[in-house]
């Protein structure tokens, strides 16, 4: 016998269905009339920062949901949900309308006589929120890619500069949006990059926004003690060991600066003095002596630019800083052409490799001191231990023994173990179980400790200057505070530029705790974008809890109408060794609930934006911020 859904399934009878929705009923126009007591109370503190004390949908809508989420409504969903009536899970872009809609479909159940009182659906209306949340991401990102409802920002690699077939093929891929790091690079470098967007815009026809990202205060690993000046030439072999490419370096005149090669910025380059320069065409040969003592030769193979030439060696070599190079003619001239000596420009060695496990010691010391590996005994007993150098000293001081230490995007934890005088030494809790090698110029973060830095560092102010001329959007990092935005935005009014959007990018634990207060004060006065950095937040908060505070954060920024950029890792593997993985494909399908989508750099950018511009519009059609739409499957 097949059982029917009339046979499983036996609705309450009327007074007691009556009886459930009057119940809900009494429940929801309680928290209505809560909700809106306390929003006006958090309102209030607020209204010195809108023009004429007159406080903005987005600002009320904000403090509604904060209002609402003061509550525990697990118990009350489940009940509307049996009750088959809206969830009150999507009413981030318009709560008092959600709640007064939920509320009028009771009172039409319970007495078909209620009269609803009129209101202006445009004003009040679920779809007003999303609309103004549109209007605040066209604002900021401008117009959308093609068929893709998400923009995509792309980080700036230094090539940029000068490779303006990579800025074409991105913007033509789907980038809007252009990230330029000011921690990287200097003004030139930047103005080149913007000349290429501008001049990719002109030919294409489509427009792309351009954010500079301050650095704020760079607390990162300090320089490394340099290995032997000696660069090793390597060629490529096959399965053989025949070469079947050489190696290739770049030689440039001493007399002008370093050149920008489009096309070859990844190639060693080395000085040569101004009359051998002059002298050279290709065919030309140098030999050298290398590290080995080994006889080399260099065979000049064409010119790269006025002040520069591209050289191939056929064996692999171990170049020496300075060392003599004796010019030789082409193997088809006179080899009774006089050779003539001259000395290799000089160029610095590569930093030694501090590599650390998981119970090692690890000295932080001012960053005026060269980090070093550690050094051991005959026996392998360690007699020093390995040190690198913090960027921010003034951060050791304020170290206690026990806080937690954290570097390179937490792939290295440590704890403070002891304070000693020429630095702090840690004990390395997390690594990799084949070890970390630590690099310069990578990040640390401080979690446990307060370090009370002003919002702007002197560099943050210098490149100011050049952003406010130069720059669609400012990038704020390591904001903490409503005080730390009102720095900012006075900076910005000093050097005109009053309209300049800011992206607040939230990165420590206590911005995550403060943002309600920096957005309600920001929003009246300026333009606001919401960066969540999810790799400082990561280690900030641990893992489990970045999962968590991620949707808290977007479900936050959506009441305020706030567009948010998703930073941090996204396809990083495509991006970086052109490899794909399954879960960063997960992880960009759940990007696709953001208004803006970061791309870190990496030699296949390309390839990692074409790839997400493809998931954000395939999981587009499924769902919208926290919305499923319920699109007809095709099993």
């Amino acid at each position: 016998m097949i059982t029917t859904y009339k046979d499983q399934y036996s609705p309450p009878d009327n007074d007691s269905y009556r009886e459930i929705l009057s119940l809900l009923l009494k429940d929801i126009t309680e928290i209505r009339h809560k909700v809106g007591i306390n929003a006006e109370k958090r309102l209030q503190n607020y209204t010195q920062y809108y023009r004429s004390g007159v406080l903005t949908k987005s600002a009320s809508n904000l403090s509604h949901y904060l209002a609402l989420r003061q509550f525990d409504l697990r118990h009350l969903q489940e009940r509307l949900a049996q009750a088959g009536l809206s969830s009150l899970g999507r009413s981030e872009s318009s709560v008092i309308s959600t709640l007064d809609t939920v509320i009028d479909l009771l009172h039409r159940v319970l007495d078909p006589g209620y009269q609803a009182i009129d209101k202006n659906p445009s004003e009040l209306g679920f779809n007003r929120g999303q609309q103004l949340l549109d209007q605040h991401t066209i604002e900021l990102f401008g117009s959308h890619f093609e068929n893709s409802k998400a923009h995509v920002m792309v980080t700036l690699a230094t090539e940029a500069a000068w490779d303006y077939k990579l800025i074409k093929a991105l913007l033509m891929k789907g980038m809007t949006c252009a990230r330029i790091n000011c921690a990287h690079d200097d003004p030139v470098i930047w103005q080149a990059m913007i000349r290429n967007i501008r001049r990719a815009e002109v030919e294409i026809g489509r427009g792309c926004r351009i954010l500079m990202d301050l650095a704020g205060h760079k607390i990162r690993t300090g320089p490394i003690e340099l290995g032997p000046a000696i660069y090793h030439i390597k060629v490529k072999r096959d399965a053989y060991g025949n070469v079947v490419e050489p190696g290739r370096i770049v030689l440039f005149d001493a007399a002008c600066s370093e050149p920008l090669l489009e096309g070859e910025d990844t190639l060693f380059r080395v000085a040569i003095p101004t009359e051998l320069f002059m002298t050279l065409a290709a065919g030309h040969r140098l030999a050298f002596v290398d590290a080995r003592g080994k006889q080399r030769i260099l065979t000049i193979e064409k010119p790269l630019s006025e002040s520069a030439w591209l050289a191939c060696c056929g064996q692999p070599a171990f170049l020496v800083s300075g060392c003599d190079i004796t010019w030789m003619p082409p193997i088809s001239e006179n080899e009774n052409t006089p050779e003539a000596v001259y000395r290799l420009g000089e160029f610095f060695g590569t930093p030694k490799t501090i590599k650390i496990v998981k119970d090692d010691h690890l000295l932080l010391t001012d960053h005026e001191i060269d980090g070093a590996p550690a050094q051991y005994d005959e026996s392998g007993v360690p007699i020093k231990p390995a040190q690198i150098g913090c960027t921010l000293s003034s951060a050791i001081e304020k170290l206690q023994i026990g806080q937690a230490v954290w570097i390179d995007d937490g792939k290295v934890g440590a704890v403070v173990d002891q304070l000693t005088e020429t630095g702090v030494l840690l004990k390395i809790t997390h690594a990799r179980s084949n070890g970390v090698t630590i690099r310069s110029d990578k990040g640390i973060n401080f979690p446990e400790t307060e370090l009370d830095l002003p919002a702007l560092s002197d560099k943050d102010r210098e490149d100011l200057d050049f952003a406010c001329t130069h720059a669609d959007m400012i990038g704020f990092s390591f904001v903490e505070s409503l005080a730390d935005m009102e720095c900012l935005i006075e900076e910005l009014a000093q050097r005109g530029a009053t309209d300049l959007p800011i992206i607040a990018k939230i990165e420590t634990n206590r911005a995550v705790r403060n943002l309600p207060e920096i957005i309600l004060g920001t929003i009246g006065r300026h333009s606001l974008g919401i960066m969540i950095a999810r790799g400082d937040l990561a280690v900030e908060l641990g893992s489990a809890r970045l999962a968590e505070i991620q949707e808290e954060l977007l479900w936050l920024c959506e009441a305020a109408h706030v567009p948010v950029i998703w930073a941090t890792q996204v396809l990083e593997t495509i991006a970086k060794k052109g490899a794909k993985s399954r879960p960063e494909f997960t992880d960009a399908a759940m990007a696709v609930r953001a208004e803006c989508v970061m791309l870190n750099k990496g030699p296949y950018i390309l390839d990692a934006l074409q790839a997400l511009i493809n998931v954000m519009i395939r999981m587009q059609e499924h769902q919208r911020k926290k919305f499923p739409r319920l699109r007809a499957l095709h099993w």
